[in-house]
């Protein structure tokens, strides 16, 4: 069962194909929704040996980076590397 975490914004690494993917319209409608309703939806991180790196959320995660967040909801997965 996965438990929802506190993740320090700073310890969470984009992998590279994903930041191609970033919509800034979509990140600043999400920091909006997020200011009225609070994340609503976790983050998955996965533990590497220098933080957290992101399997799902990446948006979510930059808007709470833009909304000057040190901290996001998530939970930590466990991916096998292949």
């Amino acid at each position: 069962m996965l438990v929802k975490e506190k993740f320090p914004i700073a310890e969470i690494r984009v992998p590279v194909k994903r930041k191609k993917t970033l919509e800034a319209d979509k990140v600043m409608a999400l920091a909006e929704d997020i200011l009225e309703n609070g994340q609503l939806t976790p983050i998955r991180v996965r533990q590497d040996d220098k933080g957290y790196v992101l399997i799902e959320g990446f948006h979510r995660l930059e808007a709470l980076r833009a909304l000057g967040e040190e901290t996001i909801e998530g939970y930590r997965v466990k991916a096998r590397l292949h």
